[in-house]
């Protein structure tokens, strides 16, 4: 009687995983997930060098038209709101100060993929000049990130910049203290 269950289900189980086989995906389907995740890996990466070189134009490029950018209660919505508030914090230069360079390092990226859209969550950290020139972590943060694929390109649709270390209380006087020159 047992082997008789077993193999009655067996055999009700053989169609769904021949289903399950024939729905694997193809060869183009599997390159074009590497191709996604490359493009939206290195669409990750120039967020940081784009936001380190001040391309505030490349940088708002990186995000859909109506894309957003957001850290706790501070969200600019469309790229001329978030060139706006790059300005705001770094003034409107043509080009970075060579003596008093800051830069991110961005790992740890993990993305998920969804056809046309996608999800990622990637690490930062921020090195600034330090004493003596020395570089001095200043900054580590997480980014999560909704991302679309808008006109043959993948762009952010929203960024959350979330501050991790210090606290987002600790950077803002930092920053406070940085627009004062201190």
């Amino acid at each position: 009687m047992v082997r008789h269950l077993t193999i009655t289900a067996l055999l009700l189980l053989m169609p769904t995983a021949a289903v399950a086989q024939d729905q694997a995906p193809t060869l183009e389907e599997r390159i074009q997930r590497i191709e996604d995740r490359e493009a939206i890996r290195d669409l990750i990466l120039a967020y940081a060098v784009r936001l380190d070189a001040r391309d505030f134009d490349g940088y708002v490029e990186l995000f859909a038209e109506n894309g957003t950018w957001q850290n706790g209660s501070t969200i600019r919505q469309g790229r001329d709101e978030i060139r706006a508030m790059l300005v705001g914090i770094y003034g409107d230069q043509a080009e970075i100060d060579t003596s008093d360079p800051s830069y991110r390092i961005v790992s740890n990226i993990e993305i998920a993929l969804e056809g046309d859209r996608a999800t990622a969550r990637s690490r930062q950290l921020t090195i600034m000049r330090g004493e003596g020139g020395a570089p001095k972590p200043v900054l580590s943060g997480i980014y999560e990130d909704e991302l679309v694929r808008e006109n043959g390109e993948w762009k952010i649709l929203h960024r959350t910049d979330r501050v991790v270390m210090p606290t987002p209380e600790e950077w803002r006087r930092r920053m406070e203290e940085l627009r004062r020159g201190q």
